[in-house]
């Protein structure tokens, strides 16, 4: 039996250097050292631990929830080189070898153009596949909702990860596609649906985005987040000097206020703080900081516009400042950092007070 020594993570392109930072980062403060190494633009990081350790206990110690640049996180094996001539016999002696036994398999490829050339390559093995996994006992009903993930980068190279439940994400290559809702002012509309498919349980959307609750949306022109807080009934004060939208402005649940989101403060405890303001990532956390020590909202989701270097570090300076901040404070709340697949050059911050 061969055990999984390095883990395999799933990004944007174009941000490998920043999640290779961030799981170096956490797992030395878990006490574990490795190497993370990556092709440029190639949308995917390996974690190789340092000692030939097995990779399962680091994959428990770092769920995929607690990770900001990471889409999806698997243990792995070592990245196989394939004769185009014979792909699967080099994958089923893997998985043979590594004792592993699932109850799923999903081909995935990298977020890239080119990659995405491999999808009939993809259709064309999926059939032989799963029949000789079956087969030799491999692909079961019953293996503890453990998932085979095969991730293509060329054609003839392929490394194999394996997922588990409550530690993964069930969205193939951990991307939330949706559609852009015509009736929105603006394609950023997506970005607050998203974050809150991420961060707010689909059962719980009733209880804590319900209809005739009060939120704020900093920065809203011409509304494309505001839209979103009007269609769950919501009512709100848009702060900005910018034209709303006037469809938005028709339904009579918006208060237009043209004044600085930043030292605008509200007339009472809101629901829902909402920000996509495009500005220093450190004077938008020192914002959003003031409303929640002051406890002038019960959630808040905004956006932090990222640097073009170094971005870790930002995300990692701007959460430690947020929860010295509450801490000192005395607010109990839950924080939580992703960069979704709607952002670009940001990510997305949840943040629920508890008292």
């Amino acid at each position: 039996m061969t055990p999984p020594s390095e883990l395999l993570l799933y990004c944007r392109p174009g941000f490998e250097p920043d999640l290779a930072a961030e799981i170096t980062d956490k797992a030395a403060a878990h006490g574990r050292a490795g190497t993370a190494d990556y092709p440029a633009g190639g949308g995917y990081v390996r974690f190789l631990v340092e000692g030939g350790e097995p990779a399962n206990g680091l994959h428990r110690d770092l769920p995929l929830a607690g990770l900001v640049f990471a889409r999806q996180s698997l243990v792995a094996l070592p990245p196989l080189t394939l004769s185009r001539e014979d792909r699967l016999s080099p994958i089923l002696e893997q998985v043979k070898e590594s004792g592993w036994s699932f109850e799923s398999l999903w081909q995935e490829t990298p977020d890239t153009n080119e990659a995405k050339a491999l999808a009939g390559l993809i259709k064309a093995l999926k059939r032989p596949l799963e029949s000789t996994l079956k087969k030799r006992g491999a692909l079961r009903r019953k293996a503890g909702g453990r998932r085979l993930h095969l991730l293509w980068s060329d054609g003839d190279r392929v490394q194999l990860g394996m997922s588990f439940p409550g530690n993964r994400s069930d969205l193939l290559g951990g991307i939330r596609r949706l559609r852009f809702p015509h009736a929105a002012p603006s394609r950023s509309t997506l970005k607050l649906e998203e974050a809150w498919h991420e961060f707010v349980p689909r059962d719980e959307w009733d209880a804590r985005l319900g209809e005739g609750m009060q939120a704020a949306d900093l920065g809203a022109a011409p509304g494309g987040w505001t839209w979103q807080l009007v269609q769950r009934g919501m009512h709100v004060y848009a702060i900005d000097n910018g034209p709303m939208d006037k469809g938005l402005m028709a339904t009579g649940m918006v208060e237009h206020l043209r004044e600085d989101g930043f030292v605008w403060a509200p007339p009472g405890r809101l629901d829902w703080l909402v920000c996509d303001i495009v500005d220093q990532p450190s004077k938008v956390m020192a914002m959003v900081q003031r409303w929640l020590v002051r406890r002038w909202c019960r959630e808040a989701v905004f956006n932090l516009k990222l640097p073009m270097k170094r971005r870790w570090q930002e995300v990692a300076d701007c959460l430690s400042r947020l929860e010295s901040a509450l801490a000192e404070a005395g607010v109990r709340a839950e924080v939580a950092c992703r960069h979704l697949y709607h952002d670009r050059e940001e990510v997305t911050v949840h943040v629920r007070l508890r008292d």
